[in-house]
């Protein structure tokens, strides 16, 4: 089994005991995620931690989306309640990287791939290289982003 998920399990039952809503609420979110991930498909699996990251950082991306949704739509309680929540998954993600970082990253692979001054034509092969780096490190508009501004 994996060890973020008896990570993801212990941490709710501790956060049951202490009576802390949002995080053992947010916690049986993420493992009602991950469990669906499991039984998803043909045959059902165990996940790995890699890809449990995959699904916290599919979660927390819902959760950024729905905050500045409610944030447009005049909630923001709502909007706190789902940054909170954010905050909560985000305490097991792998530290995100900061825009420097990626701009690295980005640069190295076009160097790589000496895809210089070749246009959006070249941002598939590029994103092919950098997305197995930056996985669950990175949000993925950030680096398409990056991506296109290096590629001209």
């Amino acid at each position: 089994m994996s060890t973020l998920k008896d990570r993801l399990r212990a941490d709710l039952t501790a956060a049951m005991k202490a009576r802390d809503e949002l995080r053992s609420g947010t916690l049986r979110m993420i493992l009602t995620s991950v469990t669906n991930a499991e039984v998803a498909g043909k045959v059902a699996k165990e996940l790995t931690d890699d890809e449990i990251i995959g699904v916290l950082s599919s979660e927390a991306k819902k959760r950024r989306e729905a905050a500045v949704a409610f944030e447009e739509g005049g909630r923001p309680e709502s909007a706190a309640k789902e940054r909170a929540e954010a905050g909560v998954i985000a305490d097991y993600l792998p530290q995100q990287l900061s825009p420097e970082e990626i701009s690295k990253i980005v640069t190295a692979a076009v160097e790589q791939l000496d895809a210089a001054g070749a246009g959006p034509k070249a941002m598939g092969k590029v994103m092919g290289v950098v997305q197995p780096q930056v996985k669950g490190r990175a949000d993925g508009a950030a680096v398409a982003a990056e991506v296109r501004r290096q590629l001209g």
